[in-house]
């Protein structure tokens, strides 16, 4: 006879599972809720040194709530998709406000705060307070799909909602964590997206898609579309071992980090040096094109370097700050401008 699904997975978990991730063996909902947010979008290595230091910095929920924004940023630079630092932010001063600084364990509460999502509240309620819930990362839709034999790509919204459906009737009524922890070390380690391990699988007796040769094809993937290509030329300042930063837009891309300034391909430098920033330039040798990719489209990034030769006296622009090179490569800034600083 088959053991029950979860209890495959939780015997499974404490045998081959991950135990020394430094947010486990904890119940401080702020430090699972700060991992929660950075393991979006992102694997395991590349979180454990950013969360590592966002904690040593900001430890608790008031340390971060009073924090810059700019601080905050400095701290996830690198790490990308950085709307889910200035959401990490704002729901830390709406704990502060709303909840005297302390994480709700209210699941409704937990939804309600920016950034989090109906898998991440899961994830956060059963880590820090034992809740029963159900979690369907990207991880755990794999693992159901070939299960099941789930045919269409997860996320649509017609095969999303069966799989939640799936995910809720196989919660086990004890050791939820351990449970939840161990579909998530599932679809990681042994149920990946390419080359499956499926003979080490405590789920490979009934899995469908194991049983009929299907892994490859399960969960179906989407369709790709071509990410359409733009342009653009980053104006690279430098006077007297500075350079100029200019504060992006709140929203948008890389919104509320500092970059540099930047001008439309065939745009003339000098004019718009002295037009926006009273500052008379002479070029400098060209540095390689640097490419990016975003979600939706891809980017290529032309740094051209000015050495500023004058500059006309006049009051502090808002959104614009000289640094010396040092200090500028540690704020707030994309990683294709880090790239760019390092090559000064």
């Amino acid at each position: 006879m088959i053991k029950s699904f979860a209890t495959r997975i939780i015997a499974w978990q404490k045998r081959h599972g991950r135990h020394e991730l430094p947010w486990q063996d904890t119940r401080d909902a702020y430090a699972i809720w700060v991992s929660e947010i950075m393991l979006q979008q992102t694997q395991v290595t590349a979180v454990i040194p950013y969360y590592r230091r966002f904690l040593q910095s900001f430890p608790d929920i008031h340390t971060l709530a009073a924090a810059s924004q700019d601080e905050v940023l400095a701290h996830w630079s690198g790490l990308g998709y950085y709307s889910r630092a200035r959401n990490l932010h704002q729901a830390a001063q709406n704990m502060e406000r709303d909840h005297g600084g302390k994480f709700p364990a209210d699941y409704a509460q937990v939804l309600a705060l920016p950034g989090i999502g109906r898998s991440t509240a899961a994830a956060i309620c059963v880590f820090a307070f034992s809740t029963r819930r159900a979690i369907l990362d990207g991880n755990v839709k794999r693992v159901l799909a070939r299960y099941f034999g789930i045919e269409g790509y997860p996320g649509d919204k017609r095969v999303e909602d069966d799989l939640w459906g799936r995910a809720e009737a196989l919660l086990p009524k004890r050791n939820i964590e351990t449970y939840t922890q161990g579909l998530m070390d599932l679809g990681a380690s042994v149920c990946a997206r390419r080359r499956p391990h499926c003979g080490a699988c405590p789920l490979n007796e009934d899995c469908v898609a194991h049983r009929r040769g299907l892994t490859d094809r399960l969960p179906a993937t989407k369709l790709k579309k071509v990410l359409p290509h733009k342009t653009t030329v980053m104006l690279v300042l430098q006077r007297a071992g500075e350079v100029l930063l200019e504060k992006r837009p709140a929203t948008g891309i890389w919104g509320g980090l500092w970059s540099f300034p930047e001008m439309a391909p065939g745009e003339n430098a000098e004019v718009i040096c002295v037009q926006r920033f009273g500052a008379r330039v002479i070029a400098l040798q060209v540095m390689p094109v640097l490419e990016h990719g975003f979600t939706h489209f891809h980017l290529s990034i032309t740094p051209q370097r000015l050495r500023v030769t004058a500059l006309a006296p006049r009051a502090g622009e808002p959104g614009h700050i000289w640094l010396p090179l040092a200090e500028a490569r540690t704020a707030a800034i994309p990683t294709p401008v880090r790239r760019i600083l390092c090559d000064l």
